[in-house]
């Protein structure tokens, strides 16, 4: 396949490394807006409460894009900051950090080959089920964001799966620890302050946050033609070649920016070394980078089935 004619090769890109500074602002920035947004959800009034939950909503997205970074260890320049950064995003994110690392590292491995990616191998053709069907297509329609809670729970809560995944001890206790760190954190949580107010504080944000990152996951692999491996021997693609697997959404010039570049999701798999905040230097336009807008219209309009479990060369739908 090779690297895309016109795409940088890899040793032209090595100035484009991580900041401490630039990261540290990141991590204030998400700081500073998720406790502006839990003091106008706890303000007292309805209209306060609404402004903290949007707030909150962008900040829980902002943490997981922070998350993603530090598994890629791209935050910041010092390595071993991303550890502790790494795990606070994790908590805001729903995510246990390890099962994050290494999931979403052989995610990368293998991008290309939909059955042996771990976070598309869920989504190779099928025959599905009338009940399976009519909920993925309701959602979808709703605006329901089932697909960022199956993302969380297939990929990075599903232990037995994690387990035989990685076998290592070393692995294998890391991902029980995270697991059990996360839920005790959120029980602990969830005792001294009362229920209500856990929902108070992060309900209607948390539901905010999953509908935006439904959107953000699914323009990047879905719908995209992929290679399917059927149990043979194969090789993965390397990082540079990794275009045609993936899509861009081009979000506003100033959401791109806060998001970290997160939606020029080709550039990222083709280096994935470039911190998001720098992706936007490389001189390069990918080839499936579409507006996100013209997206979302249009994606909207296929069936959630369709836009899952097909690609654009069997449908026709060119988004």
């Amino acid at each position: 396949m090779g690297r895309s004619e016109g795409a940088p090769y890899p040793a032209d890109l090595t100035h484009l490394r991580a900041s401490d500074a630039a990261g540290l602002r990141v991590i204030g920035i998400a700081s500073a807006g998720t406790v502006l947004g839990l003091l106008l959800s706890f303000a007292g009034s309805w209209a306060l409460w609404l402004c903290g939950q949007a707030l909150l909503g962008v900040m829980f997205v902002q943490w997981f894009v922070i998350l993603h970074e530090c598994g890629h260890e791209t935050l910041f320049r010092t390595r071993r900051w991303h550890g502790a950064a790494g795990r606070v995003a994790a908590a805001f994110s729903l995510i246990p950090y390890h099962s994050w690392t290494r999931v979403h590292g052989r995610h990368h491995k293998w991008t290309g080959w939909q059955d042996l990616d771990p976070t598309t191998e869920s989504l190779v053709p099928r025959p599905l089920g009338r009940a399976e069907r009519v909920l993925v297509k309701a959602c979808w329609r709703l605006w329901i964001p089932l697909f960022s809670v199956i993302y969380r729970v297939s990929n990075y809560w599903h232990l037995p799966r994690l387990l035989r995944m990685f076998p290592k001890p070393s692995d294998r206790r890391a991902l029980v620890r995270d697991a059990v760190a996360l839920i005790a954190l959120y029980g602990a949580l969830t005792f001294v302050i009362g229920p209500a107010a856990m929902l108070q504080a992060c309900g209607l944000a948390l539901f905010l946050s999953l509908a935006i990152e439904d959107l953000l996951l699914l323009s990047q692999h879905t719908h995209v033609p992929q290679h399917v491996s059927h149990g043979a021997a194969v090789k993965p693609f390397p990082a540079v070649e990794q275009e045609p697997f993936t899509r861009s959404l081009r979000l506003p010039n100033l959401a791109s920016a806060f998001v970290l570049h997160f939606d020029a999701h080709e550039l990222h798999h083709m280096y994935p070394f470039v911190p998001g905040y720098y992706l936007r230097r490389i001189p390069y336009s990918p080839e499936n980078e579409i507006g996100w807008w013209h997206w979302i219209s249009h994606a909207k309009r296929i069936p959630g089935d369709v836009l899952l479990f097909q690609n654009r060369l069997e449908t026709g739908f060119d988004v």
